[in-house]
């Protein structure tokens, strides 16, 4: 489907674009009416107004003033002329006014409440202030627009205040028309058509007054020659406002309805006075029979800039105050331009549907506002198709920005009808083509071309020159070129390469990529050309000012030096500023070069080294980068050739010296306004050069210490630490062999203070081992070489390549050599202990190091080292045992440590039970803590090994039987013990079972024993025996426990009898978890004391149950007298049964005769006897 066919109406009909006031024809009145729309917006504001309005009818006011106020595209003009004619309800095309929108409100009682206002007789005078205005404004030049459009209004000659106070003066005097006739009898011309060039008649005039007023020739000479008569204060214009508005009867409205009174006042308190003035005299006199209706600016504080609080005065004048947006301007289009065909709807709404994705990837900006996108869904598709939700809100800034920067601009009208029109134009440019088509941003240049400035078209016009005659440049790249112009202006769009490829989309099957890569093309060509300047990755439109001053700049020379030096410092300053690299807990300085430039001072440590683009060092092969870098001890970072971080540098270079050589101050205001830009471009440059750089980095080579290394992941600042940490490795190979830090002089003294440290598991370099052996190796070394070393030596080489050793981790180092002993240290020739006082001073102090010599200490004796082989090979039973003086002090470190803690455990069992020969154990750990007290001491540590060899053979044959107790016996004897406290409180159970208290007892008689070990085995069989026997005696307590629970059950069901029924439900449920605890019971006493909680238990049951039972009523007597409560009385089982043992049958006949005596002397008192 063609485009041209998809609108409800056509789009070639002629749509007045601007609406201007003053144009009244009948047929351009017929289409603003017709076609205004009502948007969501301006329907509150027609609500505000009509009710303010309306409210004045009825009840007179002096707040007549209304501000309708509007940025460019906000329609306000328009919204006035709608109010003036609505209200004056004129007739237009055989229709009055108010009929044009009787279908355009929606509500019904905001149309009547127009309709009454509109059936008020009103007269209208509709003017823009900035024509009907004098050229030379003065502080009345207000008052006198009034005045003139007034009378004016009235039919009278307002252009001159004299000539309309005389047709005023006529026209009361009833004598106009006798005025006309006699002076077109005495001129010859009509009244009309002659009074605007008075001046040349006066013989005639003065002849005419004669006649019709009958004044003196004198006196008409003074009148047409008097100055007088053209003046008038604001109270005289009002009260012939008033005179006027009286005349035509009591409900008379006059309207006053002033276009664009902001911009005529602009910053002139005196005008801004008088419009307040008069509008304050209009509502005190008037009393809502006359209005002031005036447009202006949004944010007009903003744009007549008045100082003090005058502003707000005016604007108190103005009690009704319409502030119009622009929000609603694509509303607007849609309905008048963009209303799309049944038919075209559906069209587009299958194609959205099955372009949505493409069309969602289209136009997706980068860094751009969030209003600026794409289509929403279906519907803002059809709505707004050939065009893009984007271009709406764009065009309006555009056409904005357009107006304040050029002064041909200023002319172009910014509102919504404007807007219209180049909706209009560019929707006809595409008509002929179907669905797919858009149109491109660079479409709307066309629209605004004629109101630019010259200069700005000739380099349009020449560019499109060149393009023709295929100078240089293409089509396309006009397009782009006119694109720029249009968001030269507008910060909310980008101008890069992505983004202007997105606004130069004109087809929905556009490939982007390809598009991208075009749209690149065309800027290089017109960067070339000098048509546009880049700015990082931002492009701009150049005047042919702006391009002059392009090649100059681009002309200028700059030494590459300066711009190496200004990348060095972008770097060392800003990307990568440390002086020192943080590894671990070292601080390596680094000598830092660009190119072969040393930036700072040298430290003649390690090398960090870019190299860029201006380097002839930047092309050499990779083997040469690789070489240099081992050589020097560097990393060699390559900078990026794909970033442009050069040319933005160089740039903005350049800027700066063209800037420097020109005396700016001396050149023409526009050029300067050019350098400024220029300058600002300078710092963006640099600023964007920064972070071109860091991405020159990150997409650098990385050649470090004799290898190239790539560094996959991270910025700039990561791949840097990335490098020097891989450099430092390198560089200082031995560096980990330190890995236990020391921070201060503390430190130090704690290691001399302390015991010898241990390693931890030999060969693994823990605990600084490797270190601790490298030095010792080279003090050895320089010891069989006769070599003297001093502390200083020491410090210096450890600090050096390639160990890189901290200064008080080489002190801490030698601390520990000499608490292990390894070797000592000389001050004066003296030996220095390892608690003087001073030792840390000699070991750090620059002025005392090397004064201090170190040298290897003395080892253990030859046979002691033997003896000591030879016993522990007796002792442990280990053939193989190390017989060098380390491996064998440390053996026997960690045998006696092994051990030491190993009998220490045992000693913590102890405290758990009463295990035997506990004595034995404390005595063995005792004997390892003895000889360890001199393991700091490797001779000490021999000696005391050897001298207390028969205590530790003892010691070892003592605990035999210990160390199998508690390898195998000791669960048996755990186990007894705890059988032993579970019967504690039992055994009288076992009263009349001898055998079993037998065994019990022998069990407590082998716990007891010092040395229970042969008799442990025995404990197995008599638990056993124990363990059977009680639970004989559990089951017959459980059934026991069983009949007390049928026995309590049977007697709570007795008692209550067919009554009770709920408390019996309870009490057996309650007897039946009793049962379930009897099965799972496991003790004798709790078994027993469950038999007291059942018998309580009933007795409470029995004691609620009986209490039912007293509560149920009595039975009558005999007599049918009242019913006599019956007294039943509880008596407890076992106060009636005493427990006794009866032997003889007398002796049970005694017994029953007593609970015989005892129930017959309760029943004497009672009528009843309850058995509990």
């Amino acid at each position: 489907m063609k485009i041209e066919s998809m609108f409800q109406k056509n789009i070639n009909r002629p749509i007045n674009g601007v609406i201007k006031v003053g144009q009244d024809d009948a047929e351009s009145l017929k289409q603003e009416l017709e076609e205004y729309i009502i948007t969501k917006e301006l329907r509150r504001h027609f609500n505000t107004f009509f009710d303010n309005y309306s409210k004045a009818i009825d009840h007179p006011t002096d707040k007549i003033g209304i501000w309708i106020s509007g940025f460019f595209g906000s329609g306000k003009s328009h919204f006035l002329k709608m109010l003036s004619y609505l209200l004056s309800n004129q007739e237009v095309a055989g229709r009055h006014a108010v009929d044009f929108f009787k279908e355009k409100f929606d509500d019904p009682m905001m149309y009547a409440t127009v309709v009454r206002c509109t059936n008020i007789p009103t007269e209208s005078i509709l003017f823009n202030i900035d024509i009907e205005g004098p050229i030379n404004k003065d502080r009345t030049a207000v008052l006198r627009v009034f005045a003139k459009v007034f009378y004016n209004h009235l039919g009278f000659y307002g252009e001159d205040l004299k000539i309309a106070k005389l047709e005023r003066f006529v026209d009361q005097r009833g004598k106009t028309d006798a005025f006309r006739k006699v002076f077109e009898e005495v001129n010859g011309a009509p009244w009309v058509a002659a009074r605007a060039s008075y001046a040349f008649f006066e013989d005639d005039i003065v002849s005419v007054l004669q006649s019709v007023l009958g004044m003196s020739e004198t006196a008409a000479r003074n009148w047409f020659n008097g100055e007088e008569n053209a003046d008038m204060s604001i109270k005289q214009l009002v009260e012939e406002i008033k005179e006027y508005v009286d005349s035509k009867g009591k409900d008379f409205r006059l309207l006053f309805c002033v276009d664009e009174v902001g911009q005529y006042i602009g910053d002139d308190s005196d005008l801004m006075i008088n419009l307040q003035s008069i509008v304050e005299e209009v509502g005190s006199k008037c009393r809502g029979k006359v209005w002031v209706m005036v447009t202006s600016q949004e944010a007009i504080d903003s744009v007549i800039k008045i100082s003090g609080d005058d502003f707000s005065k005016i604007q108190g004048r103005f009690n009704t105050r319409l502030s119009l947006s622009s929000a609603s301007v694509d509303e607007v289009i849609k309905r008048r331009i963009l209303e799309k065909t049944e038919d075209a709807d559906a069209l587009l709404r299958m194609v959205y549907d099955k372009e949505h994705a493409v069309l969602k990837n289209l136009f997706t900006f980068s860094e751009a506002v969030l209003d600026i996108k794409g289509y929403a869904d279906g519907a803002e598709f059809s709505a707004t198709y050939p065009f893009v939700p984007y271009q709406f809100i764009i065009i309006q800034k555009v056409l904005v920005e357009i107006r304040k920067h050029g002064n041909s601009g200023k002319h172009l009208s910014g509102g919504e009808r404007s807007m219209l029109s180049a909706f209009q134009e560019a929707a006809q440019r595409v008509q002929g083509k179907d669905e797919n088509a858009l149109v491109p941003f660079a479409q709307f240049y066309d629209t605004v071309h004629t109101f630019l400035e010259s200069p700005i078209r000739r380099v349009i016009d020449r560019c499109q020159t060149a393009a023709d005659k295929h100078d240089g440049l293409e089509q396309r790249d006009v397009s782009v070129l006119k694109l720029l112009y249009l968001v030269r202006y507008i910060d909310d769009i980008k101008a890069n390469i992505d983004n202007i490829s997105t606004l130069m989309v004109d087809d929905i099957r556009a490939d982007k990529i390809i598009l991208r890569r075009e749209i690149a093309e065309s800027l290089e060509r017109l960067e070339r050309q000098n048509y546009v300047a880049r700015n990082g990755d931002k492009y701009s439109f150049l005047t042919d000012e702006e391009q002059d001053i392009a090649i100059d700049i681009r002309n200028t020379s700059v030494d590459s030096a300066t711009i190496v030096q200004s990348i060095g410092q972008t770097i060392f300053s800003e990307i990568y500023p440390s002086k020192k690299y943080k590894y671990i807990k070292y601080d390596f300085a680094y000598d830092q070069y660009i190119d072969e430039t040393l930036v700072g001072a040298a430290t003649g440590g390690v090398r960090l080294r870019f190299v860029t683009v201006a380097s002839d060092y930047y092309n050499v092969p990779e083997a040469k980068l690789i070489m240099d870098s081992q050589v020097n001890n560097e990393a060699i970072v390559l900078l990026s050739s794909a970033v442009q971080y050069f040319e933005e540098l160089e740039t903005a270079a350049k800027i700066r010296k063209y800037i420097k050589q020109k005396n700016v101050s001396q050149l023409p205001e526009s050029i300067q306004d050019i350098i400024r830009k220029r300058q600002a471009q300078a710092r963006t440059l640099e600023e964007s050069a920064k972070t071109q750089i860091d991405k020159a980095i990150v997409g650098g080579a990385f050649f470090i210490y004799g290898e190239k290394i790539e560094i996959k992941h991270g910025d700039a600042r990561s791949k840097l630490d990335e490098a020097l940490k891989q450099l430092i490795e390198s560089v200082y190979s031995k560096l980990n062999l330190v890995n236990m830090f020391s921070e201060s002089d503390a430190d130090i003294l704690t290691i001399l203070n302390d015991e010898p440290q241990q390693s931890g598991f030999a060969g693994m370099g823990n605990n600084n081992e490797f270190a601790l052996s490298e030095i010792s190796q080279w003090l050895e070394e320089r010891h069989m070489s006769h070599v003297p070393v001093s502390m200083g030596d020491v410090q210096r080489r450890y600090q050096a390549i390639p160990y890189g050793w901290r200064e008080v981790d080489i002190a801490a180092l030698v601390a520990r050599l000499i608490v292990s002993q390894k070797i000592e240290i000389r001050y004066g020739g003296a030996v220095i202990g390892k608690d003087d006082k001073n030792l840390v001073r000699y070991l750090r102090i620059k002025s005392e190091i090397d004064k201090v010599s170190v040298s290897r200490r003395i080892a253990p004796s030859e046979e002691d080292m033997r003896k000591a082989v030879k016993f522990l090979r007796d002792w442990i039973g280990q053939l193989s045992i190390a017989e060098g003086e380390d491996e064998l002090l440390q053996f026997v470190r960690d045998q006696l440590t092994e051990k030491k803690t190993h009998y220490e455990a045992l000693i913590t069992e102890y405290s758990h039970d009463r295990y035997p020969q506990k004595e034995v154990v404390s005595n063995a750990h005792a004997v390892m803590a003895d000889i360890l007290s001199q393991k700091s001491d490797n001779v000490a540590l021999l000696k005391r090994l050897l001298a207390r060899q028969d205590d530790l053979l003892d010691c070892t044959e003592d605990m035999r039987e210990i160390e199998t107790f508690f390898r195998s016996q000791r669960v048996i004897f755990d186990a007894a013990r705890e059988l032993q406290r579970n019967l504690q409180d039992e055994q009288d159970y076992f009263a009349t079972d001898p055998d079993t208290s037998s065994k019990i007892s022998e069990v407590a008689t082998i716990l007891s024993m010092p040395k229970p070990y042969e008799r442990i085995k025995d404990l197995s069989d008599l638990m056993q025996s124990i363990k059977s026997a009680y639970g004989v005696l559990l089951e017959q307590k459980k059934d026991e426990v069983r009949g007390v629970i049928t026995l309590c059950m049977g007697d709570v069901h007795t008692l209550a009898g067919s009554l009770a029924n709920d408390e019996v439900r309870k009490s057996d449920d309650r007897f039946l978890e009793y049962r379930k605890k009897v099965t799972d019971a496991t003790s004798l006493t709790m078994l027993d004391a469950m038999i007291t909680q059942l018998q309580n238990y009933k007795e409470q049951v029995c004691r609620r149950i009986e209490f039912m039972l007293q509560d149920k009523p009595a039975p009558y007597d005999t007599n049918g007298g009242q019913p006599k409560p019956q007294k039943i009385v509880p008596v407890r089982r076992y106060d009636l049964l005493a427990v006794k043992r009866l032997t003889s049958r007398e002796e049970v006949d005694s017994y029953l005769e007593t609970i015989r005596t005892k129930l017959y002397d309760t029943l004497k008192e009672n009528d009843a006897i309850q058995i509990i």
